[in-house]
């Protein structure tokens, strides 16, 4: 099957059209329709059996549509589309679509992105265990997730670790003697030491199976094959090893015991129920696997508004869910009877490579499995409704706070900007600025600065002029990148930088409020003020203010770090010869760092794009002289 990319231009006209006239020629085949409003923002993507009936659809005048459905109508100012061969074509294109652009009248996962996932790196010759917000599709690791809830992924690893003979120092071996075993080899979390080179490779894998096994949550399966294991090692007179998998079996089957038998069936189901109210939507999911309930999620959707049927509130979960999902069951049970549901079985079909099943059961133990999820929906919707709430009073009360210590109307701390800068003795200085609004962090805002005129002279005050000094130029030429104006700039220092900070704002003629925020007594600094501002230490207020300081803080130290990381690397690779700028520079892109390089073998470095034999063996040698 070919899917048109993501990246695929749509359709291009010969010449200019119309909206009018664009509708007058559409196509009756299957495809993706794309809306644009004024500014040629991409606002609703979708799919059609036969793109006219569908496009027009949304401008008869007679048509029944939801209030939401005629707010995008009035927005739609342009049009395109992309033709698909068939309709399960254009399901997949259009979920590739939406979430590329995450239209604003699309249902969409709430920050999908960022959920994490937990990595079994089983490309690896020894694999390890890693958490991850990016799912590679096919590039040999196992994944499993998506977990919305951070500390259980964590938990979960841990969990892991403990129970199977992993590598737990997180860095990649191939079985050489690289070094001598580490602390966590003799205290038996890392038995294999495949750093030293003692480690059996069929006794590792044997370990990675049954760790992929317990984390699908096939842990009946797993207790069969460890019990196996362990008389087999019993017969072969290894009572260690007998025992220790005794151990880990008890460990295994206290947390099974834990887990809900729901049903007698040994099938893999996913439940999904969707509960909705004028604020949004929550999904729960239930994570049944061999007949036991092993584990639960639940999302929230954007978009929804309270006006869409739980129709299509599902349908569009499906389809976002299971794009990225590490594991596919064989069954899901839904809510309610979804009109694609035939085509979305097919695709999903295709990513499983066997059956799947779509089901919203009427009656009987499935329908009780459904309403339970919807059950738990509500709770959580209801808790994350009186969270948001109690998050928003205090938000508005620390603005409100800071706003009147300082002398603002509090209606106008919409947008506050902070910089900050770092260095070491001047060296590979850089600046940072974070944008928060309505006191939550904006990271699309966040802008980094690279410091041009401090190099070996450690001076916040020329560096702090010179990094605000750039944000106004930018903004006074029109960069759309820095069009937004401050309504309060907070300076992570005192007196001087604030200086430094108005000097520079103040030659373009902006006149922005600013202060700033002392690290010793956490003090607030005014400009031209002669005592500084001290908030209540239990203060809203200070409360907000640290929390800005501190991601300044933290958002320029990671970019120092990642410079002075990228400087150190092109300083070692600087001192071998037969290695110059364009090796140097295809070596980092290929490693990725000098530390892989380090470990890497003669051919493994010969394979980088521009080396060659006797170049590889220069660079090995000389890299394993800094190891000795």
């Amino acid at each position: 099957m070919s899917v048109p990319s993501v990246d695929q231009t749509p359709v291009a006209h010969p010449i200019q059209m119309t909206l009018e006239q664009k509708l007058a020629n559409l196509p009756t085949q299957s495809g993706c329709y794309i809306y644009k409003d004024k500014d040629g923002t991409i606002i609703y993507i979708g799919k059609a059996i036969n793109l006219r009936n569908r496009v027009r659809s949304y401008f008869q005048k007679s048509a029944n549509h939801t209030p939401k459905t005629k707010r995008l109508v009035t927005n739609i100012t342009d049009m395109e589309w992309i033709v698909t061969d068939t309709e399960l074509e254009a399901l997949i294109l259009e979920c590739n679509l939406i979430k590329k652009h995450r239209p604003k009248y699309n249902i969409r996962l709430r920050d999908d992105k960022h959920y994490p996932y937990l990595m079994l790196t089983t490309k690896e010759p020894f694999p390890r265990l890693l958490i991850t917000r990016r799912v590679q599709q096919d590039d040999g690791n196992k994944y499993f997730g998506p977990f919305t809830n951070s500390h259980a992924v964590y938990e979960t690893s841990k969990l892991v670790y403990r129970l199977f003979p992993l590598v737990t120092c997180r860095k990649l071996w191939t079985n050489k003697n690289e070094q001598r075993p580490c602390l966590y080899h003799h205290m038996d979390r890392c038995p294999e030491a495949p750093c030293a080179g003692i480690a059996d490779p069929d006794r590792y894998a044997q370990g990675v199976k049954d760790a992929e096994l317990f984390l699908s949550g096939r842990q009946d399966k797993l207790i069969k094959v460890m019990e196996k294991q362990m008389e087999d090692a019993a017969e072969n007179l290894e009572f260690e090893r007998a025992a220790k998998l005794r151990d880990q079996l008890n460990s295994i089957k206290i947390i099974t015991e834990r887990q809900k038998v729901v049903n007698t069936t040994t099938g893999d189901q996913d439940v999904v129920a969707v509960v909705q109210d004028e604020s949004g939507a929550a999904v729960q999911m239930f994570f049944v696997r061999g007949g036991k309930l092993v584990g639960q999620e639940h999302f929230l959707l954007d978009g929804t508004d309270g006006e869409n049927g739980l129709e299509e509130a599902t349908s569009e979960f499906i389809k976002q869910y299971y794009q990225d999902a590490s594991f596919v069951p064989s069954e899901i049970l839904l809510p309610a009877h979804v009109e694609e549901m035939e085509i979305m079985e097919s695709w999903l079909r295709q990513k499983k490579g066997a059956k799947v099943t779509l089901q919203a059961p009427k009656q009987g133990e499935k329908r009780k499995l459904v309403e339970m999820a919807a059950t738990n929906a509500r709770i959580a919707l209801e808790q994350i409704r009186a969270q948001s709430a109690a998050e928003g009073d205090r938000i508005n009360s620390a603005l409100r706070q800071l706003a009147d210590a300082i002398g603002m109307p509090d209606n106008l701390l919409q947008r506050i900007e902070a910089y900050d800068n770092s260095n070491v003795q001047g060296r590979h200085a850089v600046g940072g600025m974070i944008v928060f609004e309505e006191g939550k962090p904006k990271k699309s805002e966040y802008r980094r600065f690279k410091i041009e005129q401090s190099e070996g002279n450690p001076n916040d005050f020329a560096m702090m002029y010179e990094m605000l000094t750039r944000r106004f130029n930018q903004m006074q030429e029109g960069n759309p990148k820095f069009t937004s104006e401050p309504d309060l700039i907070l300076i992570d220092g005192g007196k001087g930088q604030i200086s430094a900070a108005q000097a520079a704002m103040r030659q373009f003629g902006y006149e922005f409020p600013m202060i700033g925020l002392a690290k010793q007594f956490e003090q607030i600094f005014l400009p031209g003020a002669e005592d500084p501002i001290e908030l209540p230490r239990n203060s809203q207020a200070l409360f907000l203010i640290q929390r800005i300081r501190d991601e300044v803080h933290r958002f320029a130290i990671t970019y120092h770090r990642n410079v002075r990381g990228r400087a150190a690397n092109m300083s070692v690779l600087d001192e071998i010869p037969g290695i110059g700028p364009v090796r140097r520079r295809e070596l980092l892109r290929f490693f990725g760092s000098v530390e892989r390089m380090k470990r890497a073998g003669v051919e493994d470095l010969a394979k980088a794009p521009g080396m060659n034999r006797k170049a590889a063996e220069d660079l090995h040698a000389h890299l394993r002289g800094l190891n000795s």
